[in-house]
C-alpha cells in the first residue's frame, strides 16, 4: 500500500503544476491551452507506444473503448477546460481549493467500494480537511475586493467558481471510474492504460481544435499577433510530460494499490502543491489562515493514511 502512497502524492506534485499554466500563458484561451496539452500529450503516448501500439489496440475490448472514451472526456479534456477556465476568471487559490473539495467528494462517493473505510471512521480526517479548506476561502474573500482575478468582476469570479465546481464534478467521476476499472482489469498495465487513453485524449483535442477554429473561437484571448507560440508550444509539452505522461501514471498506479477513500486524500497533495506553485510565482508566503488551512489538510491526508495502514495491519 505505501508505494500507492507514494505514487498518489508524487502524482499530486505533477498536477499541481497545472493550475500555474494559465497564469504563465495568459495571453492563449483555455480552449487553446487544453488543446495544446493534449495533442501533445497523445504525440507522446503515440510515441512512447509506438513500437507496441497495434497489438495493444487489437486488445481492446468494446468497454475498454468506452471507459478509455469517457475518461479521456471527464479525466482530461472537459476536466482541463473547465479548470483553465476557473483560473483566468476566479484565481489560482479559489480554483485550486474548490477542486480540493475532491478529498471529500472521491471518499463519500467511493465509501462503499472494496477496501473502503467507513465513513464514520474518517469523520475526524475529513474535518480537518473541510476546516482547511474554509480556512483558505475565509483568507480569499477576506482579501477580495469587488474584482476577481487580475481585476476582473464579481461576475467573472462567479463564472470562474461555477468552472471549478464543473471541474470538481468530473473529476470526481473520473477519480472512481478510473480506480474501479483498473481493479477489475488486469489484462492493461497502468503504464498502457495511461498511454491510451493519452491517445484517446489527443484525438479529442485536435477535434475540438479543428471545431473552435472553424468557429474563430480558439484565439478569444488572444493579445494580438505578437503571442510567443513557441512558448506556448514548450509549455504544453512540459505540462503534457510531466502532469500527463507521468503524473497519469503515477495515479494508475496509485488507483491499483490503496482504497477508493484513501486515494481521495492524497488527491490532497495536487491542491497543496498548487497552492506552492502559486505562493513561488507570486513571490510572497503565505497568510495565517493560508499557513493554517495548508496545515490542516496535510494532517487530514497523514490522519486518513496512518487509518488505512491500521486497517491493512489488523487485515
Amino acid at each position: 500500500m505505501w508505494r500507492g502512497i507514494v505514487s498518489g502524492l508524487l502524482a499530486g506534485a505533477f498536477w499541481g503544476a497545472v493550475f500555474i499554466v494559465p497564469v504563465l500563458l495568459p495571453d492563449f484561451s483555455p480552449v487553446e491551452l487544453m488543446v495544446g496539452r493534449y495533442v501533445c500529450y497523445g504525440a507522446l503516448a503515440a510515441g512512447l507506444m509506438l513500437p507496441r501500439l497495434l497489438p495493444l489496440l487489437r486488445r481492446l475490448r468494446r468497454g475498454d473503448w468506452l471507459a478509455m472514451l469517457r475518461q479521456a472526456l471527464a479525466g482530461n479534456v472537459v476536466y482541463y477546460l473547465l479548470l483553465a477556465y476557473g483560473v483566468k476568471l476566479a484565481g489560482v487559490a479559489p480554483t485550486s481549493l474548490i477542486i480540493g473539495l475532491l478529498p471529500l467528494s472521491v471518499t463519500i462517493f467511493g465509501h462503499k467500494d472494496h477496501g473502503a473505510l467507513p465513513l464514520r471512521r474518517l469523520a475526524l480526517p475529513l474535518l480537518l480537511v473541510a476546516l482547511g479548506i474554509a480556512c483558505i476561502n475565509l483568507d480569499i474573500f477576506s482579501h477580495a475586493g469587488s474584482t476577481g482575478a487580475d481585476g476582473a468582476s464579481l461576475a467573472h469570479k462567479l463564472a470562474g467558481v461555477l468552472c471549478a465546481i464543473g471541474a470538481l464534478a468530473c473529476w470526481t467521476w473520473y477519480a472512481l471510474d478510473n480506480a474501479r476499472f483498473l481493479k477489475r482489469h488486469a489484462h492493461f498495465s497502468s503504464v498502457e492504460w495511461s498511454m491510451l487513453y493519452g491517445l484517446a485524449s489527443g484525438v479529442i483535442a485536435l477535434a475540438v481544435g479543428a471545431v473552435a477554429l472553424a468557429l474563430g473561437q480558439a484565439g478569444e484571448a488572444a493579445g494580438g499577433p505578437a503571442r510567443d507560440w513557441s512558448h506556448f508550444w514548450l509549455v504544453c509539452l512540459l505540462l503534457a510530460l510531466g502532469a500527463s505522461v507521468i503524473g497519469n501514471y503515477l495515479w494508475n498506479l496509485a488507483s491499483r494499490l490503496v482504497p477508493v477513500t484513501l486515494s481521495g486524500q492524497l488527491i490532497l497533495s495536487e491542491t497543496l502543491f498548487a497552492l506552492l506553485y502559486g505562493f513561488v510565482y507570486a513571490q510572497r508566503m503565505p497568510r495565517a489562515l493560508e499557513w493554517l488551512a495548508m496545515l490542516l489538510l496535510a494532517a487530514g491526508v497523514l490522519w486518513s493514511v496512518h487509518a488505512h495502514a491500521r486497517q491493512q495491519g489488523q487485515a
